[in-house]
């Protein structure tokens, strides 16, 4: 925030304030965009870390090692995963899917980026409420995810 007063609601029809919303709107696009970048190359890091252990493992299990030595290395290496997975179910109360840790994700981003450009998010849902009634805005200061082709689930 910039230290001075967000203005009280005007009437819906305020030209002023739709043009407010509209610019707080895009300024929202631009960070869920942003946000939405960032995750989807943590997401691209992740893979590549499975993909090289996987190949690490494979090379370790008929190369250098044998079946005995690895198989319990793969065993707490798999346990440490469904402990991770569990981990981050306690913390964020979502399935440890990748959709719910995209989602995870996304949400800490974007608290990130809307700090960082000084996004009144209490201000922006105050507009988006008032320019158009009915749509839907959860209560509270909840974080909402822009709907974008990449997320989209056919």
């Amino acid at each position: 925030m910039e230290g001075l007063m967000p203005r009280p609601l005007a009437q819906p029809n305020d030209p002023q304030m739709m043009k407010e919303f509209q610019q707080m709107d895009e300024k929202k696009s631009a960070i869920d965009k942003k946000a939405e970048s960032l995750v989807q190359r943590e997401l691209w890091c992740g893979l590549g870390f499975f993909v090289i252990q996987t190949a690490a493992f494979m090379r370790l299990t008929f190369w250098e090692l044998t079946w005995d030595v690895m198989e319990p290395i793969c065993f707490y290496v798999t346990s440490f995963y469904c402990m991770a997975g569990y981990a981050f179910f306690l913390r964020t109360s979502k399935e440890p899917t990748y959709e719910g840790f995209f989602h995870s994700r996304f949400s800490a981003k974007q608290k990130k980026l809307m700090k960082l450009h000084n996004f009144d998010l209490q201000r922006y849902n105050e507009l988006r409420k008032a320019c158009d009634p009915h749509s839907s805005i959860p209560t509270g200061n909840t974080l909402t995810l822009h709907s974008t082709p990449m997320m989209s689930t056919a």
